[in-house]
């Protein structure tokens, strides 16, 4: 687990290790079928699974990186092989959130297994059935990493977390617990799900509510809050900048006025927070069809 943290390399040489993952992930299955998903042995395993995850997209092999992000049309051969995603321009990344990945192979390997469904459910069972800190925030937060790039692979996780596996109310019930780390990753993984438009209403219907409702009435006083905070914000902006109604179900969850409290903060200590909350009352006011919602 302390190795799995070490930095880039030490990723690429525990993801290469022939069997490694493989155990892991075989380990985490007998737990939750045994009826032990707070065991100290699993928290360990999804932690290191959770490390792996890491800038994956980034960090893939360029074998990978060439089945996953391969266009379904001619290539030139005058273009170069595109490399893994840092390379790439807005434009092909945005093409790319349209291309499926490659079936999924029904007995995964290795690396492959980091992003196959079998892992994301296994994710989402623990964050369901475990009561350990630890194992909820490892589990959400892999779930975060896979979904935070640009490219198919992101995406394809997040249809999968919402639509194919039914995560949103296992993720929902996070919202509501009294760890803050546990609770901020929630939030940063429904942000990273909310920047896929395909999703965004099953996501507002689903979560938009219990969003509003984990808003502080005031400004944010610790760092964690601040930034939870301002993840929450991001979130309903995402959710509410192209759909009247998503923006409409915020104000009848009475969320406006928490947002306008937040965005008036003067000092600069937890400005993040006070940013995040005026950007979205912005994007809001986009809305022409619902001022006179907004003025009552």
């Amino acid at each position: 687990r302390n190795m799995s943290s070490a930095g880039p390399e030490g990723r690429k040489k525990m993801r290469e290790c022939d069997g490694l993952i493989d155990s892991l992930v075989y380990y985490i299955q007998g737990a939750i079928a045994d009826h032990e998903p707070n065991d100290k042995a699993t928290e360990n395993c999804v932690c290191i699974l959770h490390n792996l995850s890491y800038q994956l997209e980034i960090e893939l092999p360029e074998s990978y990186a060439q089945s996953i992000y391969m266009q379904r049309r001619n290539i030139s051969s005058n273009d170069k092989t595109p490399g893994c995603f840092g390379t790439r321009s807005r434009k092909v990344k945005e093409k790319q959130q349209d291309t499926p990945l490659p079936e999924e192979k029904s007995n995964p390997r290795g690396v492959e297994s980091l992003w196959h469904s079998t892992l994301i459910r296994i994710y989402l069972s623990l964050i369901a059935k475990s009561t350990r800190n630890y194992t909820q925030e490892a589990s959400l937060g892999a779930l975060q990493n896979l979904t935070a790039g640009t490219g198919p692979m992101p995406f394809a996780v997040a249809r999968t977390v919402v639509q194919k596996a039914n995560g949103l109310p296992s993720i929902r019930t996070m919202l509501h617990v009294s760890h803050p780390t546990v609770k901020k990753t929630a939030v940063s993984l429904l942000r990273n799900l909310s920047r896929n438009t395909s999703l965004q209403s099953d996501i507002a219907r689903e979560v938009l509510p219990d969003l509003v409702s984990i808003l502080p009435e005031s400004v944010p006083e610790s760092d964690i809050v601040c930034e939870t905070t301002a993840s929450v914000c991001y979130t309903l902006f995402n959710l509410t900048q192209s759909s009247s109604h998503n923006a409409r179900l915020l104000l009848s969850a009475d969320g406006l006025p928490k947002i306008i409290t937040i965005s008036m903060n003067d000092s600069n200590v937890f400005s993040k927070a006070s940013r995040a909350a005026s950007v979205l009352l912005y994007s809001l006011w986009s809305h022409t069809d619902l001022h006179s919602a907004y003025k009552k």
